[in-house]
């Protein structure tokens, strides 16, 4: 009788040729396809301790609402405090990972370690006006939306909210010059709620996302204050210059500019380096490329007649 063994996944072992298809893999990795950074091995960033840390972040800037319900007035200082040292901490270590892959990042690892901690401390210094900006957007939601009975519900239940904190973090390290962890942070936020915010995007108070899903706002985009979008927004690039030699240009401004107190309605389209006037509305499923002036109403039906009339 023979005795078949089994490595725990229901599968029969068998030969793969393994030397040859792991030698092969070799010369990939290290010649013909390398893509490290530098051609260097470097400890990347922890996708889930980013997670920790935004959680943490969560706790200490709302302790009742992401950290713990019971705190007390006697006791709430003390988690913020233990909870903030702790995250801090973390998010420095996480820091000096993704500066070793900055564009032209040749610093020794005593200076990567010295600038980790300088942008952590300024990113911590910061958290008060990131909590006056967050809340500003949590008062908009509850302003703008007609089935929010609390604040507490627009916090704990609202994905446009979780992505707008999740983005006001990361634009802030963004700004404080660490941009692969901001990248990594809203790439979470996109995970986890449809909405992908680019970090370096400019975004002003009072922000309100409805419903969420799908909304799009590139790396280039200025959005002004008291701006409300809904789900299935988009405010991308038109076109993507290149240099001379066919590569694409970074970092120009290609993104939508949307002025203060600006509605963009469910579907909406809007491309390039275009200005939405102040106080203007853009109707559902619109698809715009050219700058509207303020108190501008642009509907679909408009938008059709216009390009039956070119």
């Amino acid at each position: 009788m023979t005795i078949d063994t089994f490595d725990g996944t229901g599968v029969k072992p068998a030969h793969w040729d393994l030397d040859a298809v792991v030698a092969a893999l070799r010369v990939s990795r290290e010649a013909t396809h390398n893509i490290r950074h530098q051609r260097r091995i470097r400890e990347l960033p922890s996708r889930e301790a980013l997670t920790t840390i935004v959680n943490g972040l969560f706790a200490v800037l709302f302790p009742t609402h992401y950290g713990r319900p019971n705190l007390t007035d006697e006791s709430i200082d003390y988690f913020v405090g233990d909870t903030l040292n702790t995250t801090l901490n973390r998010l420095t270590e996480q820091v000096r990972r993704g500066l070793q892959f900055a564009d032209g990042a040749e610093a020794t690892e005593d200076a990567l370690t010295r600038r980790a901690h300088e942008i952590t401390r300024q990113f911590a210094a910061s958290l008060p006006d990131i909590r006056a900006l967050i809340v500003s957007d949590v008062q908009a939601a509850y302003a703008g939306d007609p089935a929010a009975t609390s604040i507490a519900e627009i916090m704990l239940c609202y994905p446009g909210t979780i992505g707008i904190l999740h983005y006001r973090l990361a634009h802030q390290l963004h700004k404080l010059g660490s941009p692969f962890i901001a990248r990594m942070i809203c790439d979470i936020s996109h995970s986890l709620t449809g909405i992908d915010i680019h970090p370096a995007a400019t975004i002003g108070a009072s922000f309100f996302i409805d419903h969420g899903t799908g909304v799009v706002i590139g790396e280039t985009a200025i959005l002004g204050e008291r701006v409300r979008l809904y789900q299935h927004v988009t405010l991308g690039a038109k076109r993507f210059p290149a240099d001379a030699s066919g590569m694409l240009i970074k970092g120009t401004p290609r993104h939508p500019i949307v002025e203060d107190d600006v509605v963009i309605y469910a579907g909406a389209t809007i491309l390039g380096r275009i200005t939405i006037g102040a106080g203007s509305t853009i109707g559902g499923n619109v698809w715009l490329t050219q700058s509207v002036p303020p108190n501008s109403s642009v509907t679909q039906a408009q938008m059709t007649n216009d390009c039956k009339r070119d």
